[in-house]
């Protein structure tokens, strides 16, 4: 390790979830690691604001960084998970105590941009101090690599001249890590027969009743999307790591702002939350800033003004899109989809929110879509699924 950037422990977003905001449990000290990604949709909502970051940014020196005895002892008891989790609890107690009259959108859209600020700043430190490494290419690790709005922030400061972050930096990708560096040892360094998608084959399944089957092509599903129909889609194998990337997915027309509200409450989601844009790779940085490739949803991309409103469905609270790209020259099926929604439509984009059940993974064969039922079409290795208005008791 070269250096500890800020001594505050993990799952601080997820701890703020509990003190500001819709998911607030007054008196708890309880946690959920899932909120963390949710607050990073719900800031949208609010206003970052200098009195407030003044106010986390005192505290946190009270609490975590400074020379007093408080923060002293904090970073003393490092390895104390529990009474770390209890001090970074103080930490937003505090803060709640000081910021009661401030609405909670301002306050955690405040908070981001403390702890961004201070991720960006403490990096800049520790470069200048080591300026011996030589070339600034920057890999991140570990959850919080999820957090698509840190990545840009890192990517935009020009502190590095590449940052990579892989498509699953959470515990799954670790555990893929450590599979790797088995292998390394067992045998050297090899090279790997390597995809994101290299999750679980379709499992066959019969039709559950209520529902017929037909064969239907590409260009035929992309005029059932251009209807404003959304459309389960599964091919091939699942992919790796917590993003739905066309293999998992639930596809739909970008064209009109209703069809987020429905995907929000067809997935049980609130209505804050984003449903991402999936765009032909050469298309995107004419819809999008940067638009750079970004194949696994990692960083952020605001939505340029001319077309907020030909794709309102996929454009966040805040302008801002968490793009997926994808080579309108790769084998997936998703692309050559994409390729015919935008010959018959003019628009290289479609909303894709993950298929799976709420808050489990994706579904493993096309009955399972089914029996959610929530979509009246599933699209599985080119046959289409359709709900009848009747159940098929035969």
């Amino acid at each position: 390790m070269v250096e500890c950037l800020f001594p505050m422990i993990g799952h601080a977003y997820a701890i703020a979830g509990h003190h500001f905001g819709p998911y607030r449990k007054p008196g708890s000290e309880s946690w959920d690691l899932g909120v963390a990604g949710k607050l990073m949709a719900y800031i949208a909502l609010g206003t970052a604001r200098e009195n407030i970051v003044d106010v986390f940014r005192e505290l946190y020196e009270e609490h975590f960084s400074g020379e007093n005895p408080l923060a002293a002892s904090y970073r003393e008891d490092i390895h104390n998970v529990e009474a770390l989790l209890a001090r970074v609890h103080d930490y937003f107690s505090a803060g709640a105590f000081r910021l009661q009259n401030e609405c909670a959108e301002d306050v955690l859209a405040s908070f981001h941009i403390f702890l961004e600020r201070l991720l960006v700043g403490e990096l800049a430190t520790v470069l200048q101090a080591h300026s011996q490494l030589g070339a600034r290419n920057l890999c991140i690790a570990g959850g919080c690599g999820l957090n698509i709005k840190w990545n840009s922030a890192l990517r935009a400061s020009g502190l590095f001249e590449s940052v990579w972050v892989p498509p699953f930096p959470n515990d799954s990708g670790s555990a893929i890590g450590a599979a790797c560096c088995a292998l390394a040892v067992d045998r050297g360094l090899v090279s790997l027969d390597w995809s994101v998608y290299s999750g679980p084959k379709l499992r066959n399944s019969a039709i559950p009743r209520g529902w017929k089957a037909a064969p239907c092509t590409l260009a035929e599903l992309a005029g059932i999307l251009a209807s404003n129909e959304p459309v389960v889609f599964l091919v091939g194998r699942a992919e790796l790591g917590p993003r739905a990337l066309g293999g998992r997915s639930i596809l739909a027309a970008a064209t009109s702002l209703w069809m987020k509200d429905h995907l929000n409450e067809v997935k049980f989601r609130e209505y804050f939350r984003p449903v991402a844009p999936i765009c032909l790779e050469d298309r995107a940085q004419k819809i999008f800033t940067p638009g750079t490739p970004d194949p696994y949803m990692l960083f952020d991309h605001t939505t340029r003004p001319e077309w907020r409103e030909r794709i309102p469905a996929v454009v966040h609270l805040d302008g801002t899109a968490r793009l997926q790209t994808v080579s309108r020259h790769s084998d997936h099926e998703v692309s050559k989809l994409l390729v015919e929604y935008e010959s018959l439509t003019g628009i290289p984009l479609l909303c894709n929110t993950s298929a799976n059940y709420n808050g489990r993974g994706f579904f493993p064969d096309a009955a399972a879509a089914c029996e959610w039922g929530q979509v009246g079409y599933v699209w599985c290795d080119g046959l289409l699924l359709t709900k009848t208005s009747e159940p098929d008791l035969s």
